[in-house]
């Protein structure tokens, strides 16, 4: 209401974003509270009037409301810093070769499938694909308030068994994939970045081309020298794009590695770094001899192992988060 308000700029710009977070969090509830007094009333009319059509509206609408209480209650535990932010996301393959390739590119697909339901948008921004099949690694950004607070339950090695369909004896394999979350930075946070700090190198954008990537001779890599951190960006056609979206990466690792360090937990930052086989995956997905997805941390287990590999991994990771909640 201040006359002078919209005179601000940017601080009236952070006063309106801090306000749509408030009514983010506010509204549901206050939703809810009115849908509750107006199922209170109908249970009324019906105990009166002995209604049964009416009875089963209300179990509808008690089914409805419990089911978004949930989904709030669920968001109420995404109350870490960054959160709501955008989430960047690598996945690595590990010990397994062309089968261990594959499992990326299975992992990858599962992720794409998840953002999509969610209605989150994704740019995958590097990807290197196998000699044979599928990727060695690939990085992506998914935009999406709070899609790093889902995420980071992701960070950990993935293991898979199953038949291998590039086995002529149709052997078992075990297979490990490396996933590893950080949350992308706002524009008002600053980080300090030496441009004598940095090395660039150009090259020619790698992979098969098609729905993952562009072919340009525009990829740019960016290696920080004092932490050895690297980063680099395929995606777009211009040199100038790929190195301010790999620097917005590097921005975001120097960040998440700043704040490890402000908490001591430097260990935490480095768990996808250690070796990516036996003993060290979060969750396993078995297809060979029985079906099973099961998280190591929460000890959920979810038997649909296709619903799951389509993107419905919502309850592994509300089970997690409310394993360290």
């Amino acid at each position: 209401m201040k006359p002078d308000f919209w005179e601000g700029g940017e601080a009236a710009q952070k006063i309106l974003k801090e306000r749509t977070s408030l009514l983010e969090s506010l509204t549901p509830w206050q939703e809810e509270k009115k849908a509750l007094e107006e199922m209170e009333i109908l249970l009324q009319l019906i105990e009166e009037q002995q209604d049964d059509k009416e009875a089963q509206e209300l179990l509808e609408k008690l089914r409805k409301s419990e089911e978004s209480i949930e989904q709030i209650e669920f968001k109420r535990m995404l109350g870490g810093e960054h959160d709501p932010n955008n989430a960047i996301v690598s996945i690595n393959a590990g010990a397994g070769g062309t089968e261990a390739q594959d499992w990326v590119e299975m992992i990858l697909r599962m992720y794409l499938r998840w953002a999509e339901k969610k209605g989150f948008e994704t740019k995958i921004i590097d990807i290197l694909t196998g000699e044979e099949a599928g990727l060695k690694n690939v990085t992506f950004i998914v935009n999406g308030r709070y899609a790093y607070g889902y995420l980071k339950a992701e960070t950990g090695i993935h293991r898979l068994v199953r038949i291998s369909p590039f086995d002529a004896g149709a052997r078992r394999h075990t297979s490990f994939a490396s996933v590893f979350v950080i949350p992308e930075v706002s524009d008002d946070i600053v980080v300090a970045i030496d441009e004598k700090d940095l090395r660039v190198d150009t090259f020619r954008s790698s992979g098969a081309g098609g729905q993952h990537v562009n072919k340009t001779d525009s990829a740019v890599r960016i290696t920080h020298l004092p932490t050895g951190i690297v980063v680099q960006c395929q995606n777009e056609r211009s040199q100038h794009k790929n190195k301010a979206t790999a620097l917005k990466i590097l921005k975001a690792r120097l960040y998440e590695l700043e704040t490890k360090e402000k908490e001591e937990k430097l260990q935490e930052l480095h768990n996808s770094k250690k070796e990516i086989a036996w003993g060290s995956q979060i969750r396993s997905y078995i297809l060979h001899p029985y079906k099973m997805v099961k998280d190591h941390r929460s000890n959920k287990v979810i038997h649909q192992v296709d619903r799951v590999m389509d993107g419905e991994i919502d309850d592994l990771i509300k089970a997690y988060l409310l394993s360290t909640a």
